[in-house]
């Protein structure tokens, strides 16, 4: 679920948009000073390509108008895939986990059962109970098997590239719509982008925001379901992204009724497929430039060289 802007001071603390695979996407604002990433990156040369965005092909997004609803079919028809189920969480991951534990956990008490003697007895009984231990954390603090899952969700063929797309589509729009990007991270358990902007900053947290501001907000967090959502028949990265547009929205002067709400949803993940449909090649080369770990100034050039 990264174009940065030390804009502000760069102890200024950034939102922080995370993401991947049932990833822990979400805007926060960090708990450590950004002062010490800022500090890994030229600020002067960041800064310099960022005011060229912002002179020069910031895309400046249609304000959201109440009025004309979006329809799945419109989410369709641009390529989305399986449109009504976007907003379904995934268990893909979940599901895959706790399969593998009670199958390797089950199959070794059964191997145990043939130790001679008492060993025969309790092993087989003390191997049974890592699942229901994991089932019982899994129950209580799910929170709590989220790194071991990520972990394990690497062995499906997609995941890295998965995340890598996600994070990508976040990172692009925005920096089509002119929000500076601080860093990012693919990393399994910490992918994330970093954003920084103090107007916006001040407008989430005086519970403020505008309509202005929550479209842009709404386009960006939506950008990286919006690109699964292209790409894959199931997305599994939504469900930290939604949570994180539904703050921005309770968050919202005047507040939205349920069904304003979902309209936004739907036509911001209909602006951000569009955005990376029309900027599919800047997407792939982002891509490309995350997974090798470049700098996000590599990540500007990549987007403009692409262009």
């Amino acid at each position: 679920m990264a174009i940065v802007a030390a804009l502000v001071a760069p102890t200024a603390n950034p939102l922080r948009l995370a993401g991947g695979q049932r990833y822990r996407s979400n805007w926060r604002v960090a708990s450590a000073s950004s002062s010490a990433a800022a500090s890994r990156v030229d600020l002067k040369a960041l800064g310099s390509a960022i005011d060229k965005v912002k002179h020069g092909s910031t895309l400046r997004l249609s304000s959201h108008d109440d009025g004309d609803e979006t329809s799945l079919r419109e989410l369709t028809t641009l390529g989305i895939k399986n449109a009504e189920n976007l907003a379904i969480p995934s268990v893909r991951n979940d599901a895959a986990f706790l399969v593998t534990v009670v199958g390797t956990t089950s199959f070794l008490a059964v191997i145990a059962g043939q130790l001679p003697g008492d060993w025969g007895f309790f092993v087989p009984y003390l191997i049974g109970s890592i699942s229901l231990v994991v089932l019982g954390v899994g129950s209580i603090s799910p929170g709590l098997l989220q790194v071991a899952i990520g972990s394990f969700s690497s062995v499906f063929p997609d995941y890295q590239e998965r995340i890598a797309k996600h994070e990508a589509a976040h990172f692009l729009i925005s920096y089509l719509t002119g929000l500076p990007i601080l860093g990012y991270s693919l990393d399994i358990g910490k992918e994330h982008v970093n954003l920084v902007d103090k107007q916006i900053e001040k407008l989430i947290y005086s519970g403020k925001l505008d309509q202005k501001e929550l479209d842009r907000l709404a386009v960006i967090t939506m950008a990286g379901l919006a690109a699964e959502g292209l790409e894959y028949d199931k997305v599994v990265g939504q469900s930290a992204d939604l949570f994180s547009l539904q703050r921005f929205l309770n968050r919202t002067k005047p507040p939205l009724t349920k069904d304003q709400q979902q309209n936004l949803t739907r036509w911001a993940v209909l602006i951000a497929a569009s955005l990376l449909k029309n900027n599919k090649a800047a997407h792939d080369a982002l891509v490309s430039a995350m997974s090798q770990k470049a700098t996000v100034l590599g990540c500007i050039e990549a987007i403009e060289n692409a262009s």
